[in-house]
C-alpha cells in the first residue's frame, strides 16, 4: 500500500509516495513556496494561502499522475501560524507565519510599553512566544485586524487538509493545537478560563482531534489524516528508535528534540505532544542555517565591495574547504543570536577572543559553525539526566546538517554521539505519510512502525 506524505514548508512544498510495506520512498515532489506577500512592516511576515493549497494540488496531480494508486494521504506544515477562515472554509485573510513577529510590539508607549506577547502570558500565566497563533490573534483582535467573517483559527496545514475533503470546518490534532499557544499539555485541549482570560472566543479554535484521525476523503476517494505539526512529523520520519535517539534539526533555524513518556516542565524547553502519546522536549533556536547563511552573505559583499566582483555566486563550497584546512590552535568565541533568541528578542550576536593569529575567514567560519551548535548543546545540558544517559545515536536533519561536513563532525564530537543522517531528506514529509498509515490501521500505532 502505497501512503502520501505532503510538508507545507515556509520556503518549499514537498510530497512523497511511500510504500509502506518497505518504507521506501518511490516519488518525491519539491517545488518552491512563492506565496510570501511583501509588507509594508517589517514585523511582519505573510503568505498567500491560495498560492499554497494551488501548488499543493498541482504536486498532488503530479504524484497521483498515471494511475498511482494510493491508500491515504498525511499532512504536515510549519506550525504556530495562523489563517483566518469563514463559514465555508474559505480563506479571509493570509497566513501569518511563525516568522511575524507583531507579538514583540509594545501595546502602548513605544520607547517602554509592554509587548503583546509578554501581556497575554501574563494574564493567562502561560508561556508564549511571538509568532505563536493565539499571540498574533491577540494583537489582531485588539487592533481590529481580524476579519468581520471570520469564523475560524487554523494552521495553512489544517487549511489545506480541510479543503482536499471538502470540509469547511477545519479540524486539528494536538501537535498543531499546542503549537498556538494557551493549550493544556496534560488535557491536552484549549481551557476555557484560560482563552476567557484572553478574551478569544472558543468557538474561533478548530476541535481537537487524536493525531491520524482520517478526517475525509478527496475528490478521488482517499482516506485524509489530520495534519501533524511538522516537528513531531519530523522526529516520527527522521528517527529509527523513538527511545534512544536525539534529533538535531538544523535548517533556517536550529532544533534539537527528544521523546519523553512524561509531562515534564523545564525552563528552557518547550514541551509539545507526540502523536499517540507522550511529548517531545524541544530546544528550538533562531540561529542555524540563517546564521550561517548570514556569514556566507558577508563574505559575498566582501568580495562585491573590496574584490571588484559583481557576482561572486554561491560560497558555501569554498566556507566548507576552508573549515576543513583551518587550524584551531587559537578559536574565536562566537554568539550567534544575531537575529535574538525566542525567550529574548533584543539579545545579538557577538565575537570573542580576536587576536592577531585568528582573525582569518577560516576561525569566523568554525566560529559561527560552533556558535550553532553550543545553542543546541546548551538545551541538551537541560534534559533529564536519566534519558541522557539511555540516548545511543544523534539524528541529524535539514539542510544545515545535510551539506556541511564540519558541523556534522563538529556535533558529533561535542555530544560525543554517533551521528546518522537521517535516510530521507523529506523527514516531515515521510513523518505524514507515516501518519496517514497509522490513521489507516496498516500500523497498528505511533511506536511500532516497521517494515519488512
Amino acid at each position: 500500500m502505497n501512503f502520501i506524505g505532503l510538508d507545507i514548508g515556509t520556503t518549499s512544498i514537498c510530497g512523497i509516495i511511500m510504500d509502506a510495506e518497505s518504507g521506501k520512498i518511490l516519488n518525491s515532489i519539491t517545488k518552491s513556496n512563492n506565496a510570501s506577500i511583501h509588507s509594508i512592516h517589517p514585523w511582519e511576515f505573510i503568505q498567500d494561502p491560495g498560492v499554497i493549497l494551488k501548488i499543493v494540488f498541482e504536486i498532488l496531480d503530479q504524484l497521483t499522475s498515471g494511475g498511482v494508486h494510493a491508500a491515504g494521504i498525511g499532512l504536515t506544515g510549519q506550525m504556530h501560524g495562523i489563517l483566518y477562515v469563514d463559514d465555508a472554509g474559505n480563506h479571509v485573510s493570509p497566513l501569518y507565519t511563525w516568522q511575524d513577529q507583531r507579538g514583540d510590539l509594545p501595546i502602548n508607549d513605544p520607547s517602554d510599553g509592554e509587548p503583546y506577547v509578554s501581556h497575554l502570558s501574563r494574564i493567562t500565566s502561560m508561556p508564549l512566544a511571538t509568532g505563536f497563533g493565539l499571540v498574533t490573534h491577540h494583537y489582531n483582535l485588539q487592533n481590529g485586524l481580524m476579519p468581520t467573517n471570520a469564523a475560524f483559527i487554523c494552521t495553512i496545514a489544517d487549511y489545506v487538509a480541510m479543503k482536499l475533503t471538502g470540509g469547511r470546518k477545519p479540524l486539528m490534532d494536538p501537535t498543531n493545537a499546542a503549537s498556538l499557544g494557551l493549550f493544556n499539555l496534560e488535557l491536552m485541549d484549549f481551557e476555557a478560563h484560560t482563552l476567557e482570560a484572553a478574551g478569544i472566543e472558543w468557538r474561533m479554535l478548530p476541535e481537537v482531534v487524536p493525531a491520524g484521525t482520517v478526517i475525509g476523503h478527496s475528490q478521488a476517494g482517499i482516506p485524509v489524516t489530520v495534519s501533524l505539526g511538522d516537528n513531531q512529523a519530523s522526529f516520527l520520519g527522521s528517527v529509527i528508535s523513538i527511545t534512544d535517539s536525539v534529533l538535531l534539526n538544523v535548517g533556517t533555524g536550529s532544533q534539537i528534540s527528544m521523546f519523553s513518556k512524561r509531562f515534564l516542565t523545564i525552563e528552557s524547553l518547550d514541551i509539545r505532544p507526540f502523536p499517540g502519546g507522550g511529548y517531545l522536549l524541544v530546544g528550538a533556536s533562531l540561529s542555524g542555517g540563517k546564521s550561517y547563511a548570514l556569514l556566507e552573505s558577508f563574505f559575498r559583499e566582501v568580495c562585491v565591495q573590496l574584490g571588484g566582483l559583481e557576482d561572486p555566486g554561491s560560497l558555501y563550497a569554498r566556507m566548507s574547504q576552508l573549515a576543513e584546512k583551518a587550524v584551531l590552535d587559537r578559536e574565536l568565541r562566537v554568539q550567534t543570536q544575531f537575529y535574538g533568541s525566542r525567550s529574548d528578542p533584543n539579545k545579538r550576536g557577538s565575537i570573542e577572543g580576536i587576536d592577531s593569529l585568528n582573525f582569518t575567514p577560516g576561525h569566523l567560519i568554525i566560529g559561527v559553525i560552533d556558535g550553532i551548535i553550543a545553542e543546541l548543546y546548551q538545551f541538551y545540558t537541560s534534559f533529564p539526566n536519566e534519558r541522557k544517559q539511555q540516548f545511543k545515536t544523534l539524528i541529524g536533519s535539514g539542510n544545515g546538517i545535510r551539506n556541511n561536513a564540519t558541523l556534522r563532525q563538529r556535533l558529533s564530537t561535542t555530544f560525543n554521539l554517533p551521528l546518522q543522517i537521517a535516510a530521507h531528506p523529506e523527514e516531515a514529509a515521510y513523518g505524514a505519510s507515516l501518519c496517514a498509515s497509522v490513521g489507516c490501521s496498516v500500523f497498528p500505532d505511533f511506536h511500532h512502525i516497521c517494515f519488512h
